[in-house]
């Protein structure tokens, strides 16, 4: 299997409705040797329209924050637990989740990175564990399965709560630490 062959695969997908409301699938996107993979909930409007992930003003801030921590866009790679955007922007459902889930999980395991970055609550508690609160346990670095995974605050949130903007700023840096030190 190639990253080429699953997106093709992925943009074909009738596993759950989400696939009738969307605009566009939204794989992923970027590095496919990256050492730092991010991964959020579902795609937005914007990503929906463009079919790239974390594309509108949230996406800006998450580019503003990995070039402040010497890295750039083309450095990770960008995916989401849903690649269909649910209604409204709502949560993608469990049963959602569940029907996606196996898209990234063949995305990780191509990619194959030293650190999963999950960008909010959705992505941690699907990733990390069902009782993680962002609030409490961002920031720091679980082993799941062999696999390294973070979570921090989904952009979106920080744009709703610039309060939180320091301690997902420290975060970064922690993430750019892990990845030079294990280089």
């Amino acid at each position: 299997m190639t990253l080429e062959k699953l997106r093709s695969e992925c943009l074909a997908c009738t596993r759950c409705a989400l696939h009738e409301t969307r605009t566009n699938v939204v794989f992923g996107v970027g590095n496919e040797n990256a050492d730092i993979m991010f991964v959020g909930e579902g795609p937005g409007k914007n990503e929906d329209l463009q079919g790239i992930p974390f594309v509108g003003q949230a996406g800006q801030l998450l580019d503003t924050y990995l070039v402040a921590v010497g890295l750039k866009r083309s450095d990770v790679y960008i995916a989401n637990i849903v690649k269909c955007r649910p209604p409204q922007n709502r949560d993608p459902l469990p049963a959602e989740q569940d029907c996606c889930i196996e898209w990234l999980e063949t995305q990780l395991e191509l990619i194959s990175p030293k650190i999963v970055v999950c960008l909010g609550r959705i992505a941690a508690k699907r990733l990390i564990d069902e009782n993680f609160k962002v609030t409490v346990d961002h920031g720091r670095i679980y082993d799941v399965g062999g696999l390294k995974i973070m979570g921090t605050f989904h952009p979106a949130a920080l744009l709703r709560n610039p309060a939180s903007k320091i301690p997902t700023f420290e975060d970064f840096k922690k993430l750019s630490e892990f990845v030079k030190e294990t280089q």
